[in-house]
């Protein structure tokens, strides 16, 4: 037998403003018809003045824990994904490991931008395999309307704000793609093309938070090639199929890359979680976003295998394979 780590239970929180695509023509060069048509979002929320990351994260986390039928003492690791933490130091996932009363284990942050759920949750599985820990809260959370340019049409209607997490815990496994839990994860980065997508800000650079930037044409045409190699090599290290996933959980970044996704593993778009007309891009918490959604409205069952992929600046882009 070895050790797998099992999804033993998910939470989310979006905050509770909404702003619709109508909203923003109000005070941009642009249309609800532009914006829609070209990525699929209608809406985003945007978090309250005074509400952070840490504050989305820890309600996440909650909802995550209370899912999992389980008390934060049981918590040995945080690993929390986010690009827009509350300060430069200490990390995110420290404040949230007091917030729910956790003395012991490790908490600690990722960055790896949209991909950062992906890459935090390759960590932590890596710990609960190796036995550092036994019960692991895997959180992405973002607050980007902080470091967006709401003159920027271009890049402010894409992205909102919000948190999402998993609850990890040690199982029993065989080594094989029947197993319920993590069963591969594939992490990739190529920093050539970090001026593609990047925050031009920072404390070391420029002593300022800075705005995001975006040639959204370029990363486009990586996303499908880069994403597309990390859901093969996810497919190819468990001898499986398309045609085995019962669900692909793609990065809800943009419309026509999850559709080209599901149609380059053949998916029908029923096997395809799509939350981006609702959230819009969330960076690291728009893959837990979307597995809460399907999760609590009886999509994604135990025994189903989910198919996770993303990619974000850096670039940085990951898969993993989930028998839930």
């Amino acid at each position: 037998m070895i050790v797998r780590s099992q999804v033993v239970g998910c939470g989310a929180y979006l905050p509770q403003q909404v702003v619709t695509n109508a909203e923003l023509a109000c005070r941009l060069e642009t249309s609800d018809e532009w914006i829609t048509q070209r990525t699929g979002i209608r809406q985003r929320h945007i978090a309250a003045a005074g509400e952070t990351t840490s504050d989305l994260a820890t309600a996440a986390a909650k909802a995550a824990l209370a899912h999992a039928g389980i008390g934060a003492d049981a918590v040995d690791l945080i690993v929390l994904a986010t690009s827009t933490p509350d300060h430069t130091f200490p990390s995110t996932a420290t404040q949230v490991q007091a917030r729910l009363g956790m003395s012991r284990g490790a908490a600690f942050d990722i960055q790896a931008v949209c991909s950062g759920f992906v890459y935090a949750l390759a960590v932590a599985d890596n710990f609960v395999k190796v036995g550092q820990a036994r019960t692991a809260l895997v959180i992405g959370a973002e607050t980007f309307s902080r470091i967006l340019d709401w003159n920027d049409r271009g890049t402010c209607v894409l992205f909102g704000d919000g948190a999402g997490a998993v609850v990890l815990q040690a199982g029993e496994g065989t080594g094989n793609a029947a197993d319920r839990g993590v069963l591969t994860t594939h992490l990739y980065s190529d920093g050539q093309y970090y001026k593609l997508l990047y925050v031009d800000g920072g404390p070391s650079a420029t002593q300022s938070t800075g705005h995001l930037r975006m040639e959204g044409r370029e990363v486009f045409r990586h996303a499908v090639v880069k994403m597309g190699e990390a859901v093969d090599a996810a497919i190819g290290a468990m001898g499986i199929s398309s045609r085995d996933l019962d669900w692909l959980v793609p990065h809800q970044a943009n419309r026509r890359i999850i559709d080209s996704m599901g149609q380059r593993l053949h998916l029908p778009a029923e096997k395809v979680i799509v939350t981006v007309d609702r959230h819009a891009n969330t960076s690291a918490a728009s893959i837990p976003l979307a597995l809460d959604d399907a999760v609590r409205d009886g999509r994604i069952r135990p025994g189903h295998l989910v198919l996770l992929e993303a990619m974000g600046g850096g670039f940085t882009w990951g898969s993993a394979l989930v028998r839930w």
